[in-house]
């Protein structure tokens, strides 16, 4: 005898897609008293997580067992109430003070994320301002920062991502309808936002055979200070009402979509932008 054993080809694909699936689920067991763990083994980062869309983000990821860097630039305590929230429903997340239009601060971003859980495997370029006027009126301070913030800075974290990100993560950017809408006094802003589909359309090119899916996401009219602040409500009502479902989005509904495009159904939407808007567009 050689010692030889001879194993069909059947019985190995089929452990080998077992194996496959186990790890696309993450590694959630059960453990006794039929709990099951916080975490999947997945981290996701969420820039400018510590309100609105970015929050909502959040915490749905870790809703769905991901452990979690939130990030601010500023608002230290509202960044803080998010990882509250994210541990007493039994996740796992830090928060990590941050300015994305500083290059080496993204940098330690990504560190303090990989130090805290091991790595990056979902990365949600999210951190944006908004600053309005007509072109005529539209100072050289505003104009930067926009372009510091919402351009470089998903640049900077797009960077990191491409070269941190492990394999068969996700990478999400934040655009707007607005690129669509093109609304007066938004000039400046929606321009900032359309780079950020181009970003997503080059990036997922130039990560070939990682099995990393990279995507834009378009909200539209979504109720949240960086929309309703300094808007009148009846300049509110008249945004809802071009709706076809006569209403704001929320930013829970749009974590929901980076969500499903985070998942395993997902992975084969890459290099797209998804309009989230509720019909506006």
């Amino acid at each position: 005898m050689t010692g030889k054993i001879e194993i069909p080809r059947r019985t190995v694909l089929t452990s080998l897609a077992l194996t496959s699936a186990a790890f696309a689920a993450g590694s959630a067991t059960a453990q006794p008293g039929g709990k099951t763990p916080a975490t999947n083994g997945r981290v996701a980062l969420v820039t400018g997580s510590s309100r609105g869309i970015g929050a909502a983000t959040a915490k749905r990821l870790a809703q769905d067992g991901y452990s979690v860097t939130v990030n601010c630039e500023k608002n230290r305590e509202l960044a803080a109430g998010v990882v509250k929230e994210i541990e007493a429903a039994a996740g796992r997340a830090i928060w990590v003070q941050a300015d994305v239009s500083d290059p080496s601060a993204v940098k330690r971003l990504f560190d303090e994320t990989e130090r805290a859980f091991g790595g990056v495997d979902v990365v949600v370029s999210n951190a944006g301002i908004m600053r309005l006027a007509p072109f005529r009126d539209m100072s050289d301070a505003d104009f930067s920062r926009m372009v510091d913030v919402n351009q470089k800075g998903s640049f900077y974290v797009l960077r990191e991502a491409a070269r941190r990100v492990r394999d068969g993560g996700r990478i999400i950017a934040l655009s707007s309808s607005i690129t669509q809408l093109r609304t007066p006094t938004y000039g400046p802003y929606a321009a900032t936002k359309a780079a950020q589909e181009l970003f997503a359309n080059i990036l997922a090119k130039e990560l070939e055979g990682r099995l990393i899916s990279v995507n834009a996401i378009a909200p539209g009219v979504v109720n949240t200070t960086l929309f309703t602040d300094g808007k009148t409500p009846e300049q509110i009502a008249g945004f809802a009402a071009r709706t076809p479902h006569k209403r704001l989005g929320e930013p829970s509904e749009i974590a929901d979509v980076i969500a499903a495009l985070c998942s395993a159904d997902c992975a084969w939407i890459n290099g797209q932008t998804v309009f989230a808007n509720g019909g506006i567009v």
